[in-house]
């Protein structure tokens, strides 16, 4: 599988989980945390089979340091969810967590101490200047106690998410990278974390039950429309991670920041035209300098650059 059909997985996965996602949220706005737990099963089960073969695999990098990191993951990924339980619009919810990447990097010059170029200082600026026009804009739109407790939500795990980021280049560097064990242990360990929120996912799972019945053609079956809903955005899900999965293994890490960049790109164009959300003329401004803060983030202008220069520049170099 090459990194064509990689970037394939990427964009048709992950905007379709977008669009069921949203589907869900939709008619059950406390959803979260039910697609949460199935989309952690899903890929636990996976993981368990193809991975570890059936938990006979001993992991390569030790079980107390995945602990750590399923803690930020499990926190992370439940916290994004539950937000949307606050007036979170979907669109908002994806400008907010493409901060991740300058998230990242400002807590890496804290901790690890590293160093960067201009351009990268100022793509930093430009992202918190779009997430921050964006973040009013939908502010003024909806004037709530709520509103303001999701935003804080997205916060907390941005930088969470950021944080774990780092633990995982540090776990990396010690014992190599180990990409699908990583997945298949931050999706498999969490789930007795969810015996917390089992009330909420029962409470869930009556209400997808009681949702409108759709025959499926082929089995002769009439099954709640919610379930189907959210059986889509288990695979959808599934297939993103591991289309991104692929991408790490065959890529440099600037073209799959680059791949996710814009899929994100087109998932919100998207949402807001599909679904109709609500987005002014300065949401488009904050959206646009986001992505151009996170493109400059990824040096693309000097790759477009370097590439049309042609082979020339790097028989020199080589020289």
């Amino acid at each position: 599988m090459g990194p064509m059909f990689a970037v394939v997985l990427v964009f048709v996965g992950c905007c379709s989980n977008v669009v069921f996602l949203e589907l869900l949220v939709r008619d059950f706005p406390g959803c979260g945390n039910i697609v949460t737990f199935a989309q952690f099963v899903f890929i636990a089960l996976e993981g368990f089979i193809f991975e570890t073969n059936f938990g006979r695999k001993k992991p390569a990098i030790p079980v107390s340091n995945y602990v750590i990191m399923v803690t930020m993951f499990f926190t992370v990924s439940v916290i994004n969810n539950y937000a949307l339980n606050f007036n979170i619009a979907m669109p908002l919810h994806m400008i907010f967590r493409s901060g991740s990447l300058i998230a990242n990097m400002i807590l890496g010059i804290i901790i690890l101490k590293k160093r960067y170029s201009t351009s990268k200082y100022l793509s930093i600026a430009l992202v918190s200047a779009g997430i921050f026009i964006c973040t009013i804009m939908s502010a003024k739109q909806v004037v709530s106690p709520l509103h303001n407790a999701g935003i804080g939500m997205l916060t907390f795990a941005l930088l969470m998410s950021a944080r774990m980021g780092i633990f995982q280049e540090m776990l990396y560097k010690k014992y190599g990278k180990h990409s699908k064990e990583a997945l298949f242990y931050n999706h498999c360990l969490p789930l007795p974390g969810f015996l917390l929120l089992s009330t909420d996912i029962y409470n869930h799972c009556v209400l997808f039950s009681q949702s409108t019945p759709v025959l499926i053609p082929v089995v002769g079956l009439s099954v709640p429309i919610m379930w189907i809903y959210l059986l889509i955005n288990v695979i959808t899900q599934y297939v993103c991670i591991r289309g991104v999965f692929i991408l790490t293994t065959e890529c440099a890490s600037l073209t799959v920041t680059l791949v996710v960049t814009l899929r994100k790109f087109l998932s919100l164009i998207f949402s807001i035209i599909y679904f109709q959300n609500p987005f002014t003329a300065w949401h488009w401004v904050g959206t646009a300098v986001v992505f151009v803060g996170t493109l400059l983030y990824t040096e693309v202008w000097s790759s477009v650059q370097a590439a049309l220069r042609g082979p020339d520049t790097k028989e020199k170099k080589a020289e």
